[in-house]
């Protein structure tokens, strides 16, 4: 795919600052070793944050047995990285304004995150770049939207998919949702790989190709979960395609994808 690199004269489209508590998030992650006590404190300070991240895990798609309560139970129950996910989708959420459209986008954001999480896990691989990956792949839709919201609405119509999509935003605004996302994720903190996965998401999927970049495997759980989520049928081709390129057991990889999303399927049939 023809892809024509962003000039800043084109247009000025404001990234949204991370939220004061994200910052201090990252800074409690950044220990050696997080205080799982002070994580649910620093969740509970904010009631917004604390009411989603109880209404997140009191889901089926968490799969808990029993109500849970307390913050302070949740996090003893979810561990860190998924607690701090829900943070990260309920932050990056909160920078946007309330709109259907969004609501879809983050919708698929929260499966993503927690398949890609969950496959990186059990493949001894950097579950939290590839969760924060997840959350963050198509923000770059968001920050266009709330840009001009008619003007994206027109060509989200038009666009078939994410491919299609990204050619008449950068016909449109000059850059594209993947590059776009990239540089909030930058903003952000994220770590390389959670960048380059966002920054390469489109090329991925529509040339099954990765790029040159660190943190190439978060890319491939990208793209195994894009399959996951809208074409399984695919997912063995795709597995074969990208799993080389990472140097990853292409075996191991598929037979993780289908386990993780047999699981978050049964999750959800008892919803």
């Amino acid at each position: 795919m023809d892809r024509m690199s962003f000039n800043p004269a084109l247009l000025q489209i404001d990234i949204p600052a991370r939220p004061e508590a994200m910052v201090k998030l990252a800074q409690l992650l950044a220990k050696e070793k997080v205080d799982l006590g002070a994580l649910a404190s620093l969740i509970e300070s904010d009631m917004a944050l604390a009411a989603a991240v109880m209404k997140a895990v009191n889901s089926p798609v968490y799969g808990l047995k029993g109500r849970v309560k307390t913050v302070q139970q949740a996090t003893t129950y979810l561990g860190t990285r998924e607690i701090s996910a829900l943070a990260y989708d309920f932050g990056l959420r909160s920078v946007f304004p309330q709109a259907a459209t969004l609501d879809e986008i983050w919708a698929r954001a929260s499966i993503r995150g927690l398949l890609m999480g969950r496959l990186a896990e059990s493949l001894c691989m950097d579950a939290w770049s590839a969760h924060t990956a997840g959350l963050f792949e198509e923000c770059g839709k968001a920050i266009l939207f709330k840009h001009d919201p008619e003007a994206y609405m027109q060509i989200m119509v038009v666009a078939r998919n994410d491919v299609e999509l990204a050619v008449l935003e950068l016909e449109s605004f000059g850059i594209s949702h993947d590059k776009l996302g990239a540089k909030l994720c930058k903003s952000w903190g994220l770590s390389p790989a959670a960048l380059a996965s966002v920054e390469n998401h489109v090329q991925v999927i529509s040339d099954l190709e990765l790029p040159h970049t660190p943190g190439r495997s978060i890319c491939v759980l990208s793209g195994l979960a894009h399959a996951l989520m809208n074409d399984p049928e695919q997912l063995e081709e795709i597995c074969m395609a990208l799993a080389p390129q990472a140097m990853m057991d292409q075996t191991l990889l598929l037979r993780g994808a289908r386990k993780v999303k047999d699981k978050l399927d049964e999750y959800l049939a008892d919803a």
